[in-house]
């Protein structure tokens, strides 16, 4: 394989890993009766939409027919792809609900 294949291929699974890390965001929105939009806009507050992201939340299904998503396990994914301020957000989310 030559390096430009090689570096596609590092690429695509990239990406394939990144829109994973965000349907499991967007998932786990759904299951605590959040808008992945603007869970993302109050991280992103400069950004326009994401289209990934509406992408990705249409792949969602309603809470009752997804399993858990553990908030330690949507921390974890998000802070491998450096989504710190997607992280701050989503804990302060975590801190909002009843106890």
């Amino acid at each position: 394989m030559d390096p430009k294949e090689n570096e596609q291929r590092i690429i695509d699974s990239y990406r394939q890993d990144e829109h994973m890390m965000i349907l499991v965001f967007a998932q786990w929105c759904v299951n605590h009766d959040l808008d992945p939009a603007e869970v993302y806009r109050r991280a992103y507050p400069d950004q326009a939409g994401s289209p990934v992201l509406e992408q990705m939340a249409g792949l969602t299904v309603p809470k009752e027919e997804s399993g858990e998503i553990a908030d330690e396990t949507l921390l974890g994914v998000l802070s491998l792809f450096g989504n710190e301020d997607l992280a701050f957000v989503v804990t302060e989310e975590i801190a909002r609900r009843p106890k």
